[in-house]
């Protein structure tokens, strides 16, 4: 198992958990608009370590924002699962030619 699927697994699995005790469950008792407002928090914060240049700040703030996605993900009950295979499909394609596809 992926370090991705390790924590995504411990994210589901923290769904019940006391809100008190688990940020995630904490994330998870607010919903899912909740959610995604972290995960828009945490975009706009890597945005400005890369815009610094601050490669440490960039590399944290990058984990925080693929921690909250998976959460958002959870949130709205879509496996990774699901997202990775978009990414495999996509793997050895042109990223113009796959964004056109989807236009068409």
């Amino acid at each position: 198992m992926s370090t991705l699927e390790t924590l995504f697994a411990t994210i589901e699995a923290r769904r019940g958990a006391d809100p008190a005790s688990s940020w995630t469950a904490k994330l998870f008792s607010k919903g899912p608009e909740k959610c995604a407002e972290k995960f828009g928090e945490e975009a706009v914060e890597a945005i400005i370590a890369a815009v610094k240049d601050d490669k440490a700040e960039l590399t944290a703030e990058a984990a925080d924002v693929i921690y909250h996605l998976l959460v958002l993900l959870a949130a709205r009950e879509v496996p990774l699962s699901a997202v990775l295979e978009v990414l495999e499909a996509r793997m050895g394609t042109s990223g113009i030619a796959e964004k056109a596809a989807r236009k068409g």
